[in-house]
């Protein structure tokens, strides 16, 4: 196979309204794909086996992109469980099945660190999948998740065709999620600090210990990885995408209170939860093909505030002049 992807193929990136699939949909016009296909919600329902077909067999596409999922933080997992799962193996088998039927030769399956166990050796290598149980918090996601790149293994090796799994750590960056209610750690500090800040708080309020230790990607570089993977002849496998390095819940909440400009008290809810101890990668089997991450935590997180500050005007208006 040609290890250079052709630069007008037909490149399907599902759910690019997201954070993830918004930046691949960057990353492709940065690097000169001219033919990206993209659908709202609204004009196609993933979890719709017929319409998923019917778009298949009519757009005629080459890639796949399947950065499309329901998503969200330790709270939105452990009190909607069935949503997640049913959603999420919904999308998979039929963005799966029908870019097989449609013999689309090439897709990016995109799933999460969460699939691997929680106890899991650290940092966290692709072998140690399915070793061992789960966080129970965010199971019926994980789940989900392990059957969508079983699927892409499972159809590579009956049908052939040259489907991969990213599986990237924690993501951050443009277009994420800041409800309080779903989102994950990071964007939910950014928020809170943001508005601690704002209103003159004299503390912010972290869930859990502040001790577990987690691992960030602008999601800039997941999308650089993406692109790297697609353009280097990979036709399989399980990869992780990270940066490597890991630090405390309680050294995130500073950095991004620095960046934020809150200089009150950080006070930790011990009686939520904390989830899996520590998260890690082992991102050596990308790092010795060739690709790294390039984004700094503080740099990624500045870049992010400042998206937040744009995109949430009426919240945020008090910082546009710090």
């Amino acid at each position: 196979m040609n290890s250079a992807m052709n630069r007008q193929a037909r490149i399907f990136v599902a759910g690019h309204r997201g954070m993830v699939g918004s930046a691949l949909v960057r990353r492709l016009a940065a690097e000169g794909y001219p033919n990206v296909v993209t659908r709202t919600h609204a004009e196609l329902d993933l979890t719709d086996q017929a319409a998923v077909n019917r778009f298949f067999e009519s757009e005629r596409i080459d890639v796949v992109l399947l950065a499309a999922a329901r998503v969200g933080g330790i709270f939105a997992n452990a009190s909607r469980p069935a949503e997640f799962i049913y959603e999420n193996l919904a999308i998979e088998t039929n963005v799966i099945h029908a870019a097989y039927r449609a013999k689309v030769e090439r897709l990016v399956f995109f799933g999460s660190s969460c699939i691997y166990p929680k106890q899991c050796p650290q940092p966290i290598r692709e072998e140690y999948l399915l070793t061992s149980e789960l966080e129970p918090t965010n199971d019926a996601y994980a789940i989900a998740k392990i059957a969508g790149l079983k699927l892409c293994e499972a159809y590579n090796r009956e049908y052939g065709t040259q489907y991969v799994s990213l599986m990237p750590t924690n993501l951050y960056g443009p277009n994420d999620n800041y409800d309080l209610n779903s989102s994950h750690v990071l964007p939910a500090l950014l928020r809170k600090a943001h508005e601690a800040r704002r209103d003159g708080a004299a503390t912010l309020t972290v869930w859990g210990s502040g001790t577990p230790r987690r691992e960030f990607l602008h999601v800039d570089d997941l999308a650089a990885a993406t692109l790297f993977v697609l353009e280097h002849g990979v036709t399989e496998g399980l990869f992780n995408v990270g940066v490597g390095e890991d630090l405390s819940i309680r050294e995130l909440a500073e950095c991004i209170c620095k960046v934020a400009g809150f200089e009150g008290e950080l006070v930790f809810d011990a009686s939520k939860p904390d989830g899996t101890p520590r998260k890690l990668l082992d991102v050596s089997r990308l790092a010795q093909m060739g690709w790294r991450a390039t984004i700094g935590l503080e740099e990624g997180i500045a870049a992010t505030y400042q998206d937040f500050v744009a995109s949430h005007s009426g919240s945020a208006a008090p910082a546009l002049h710090a």
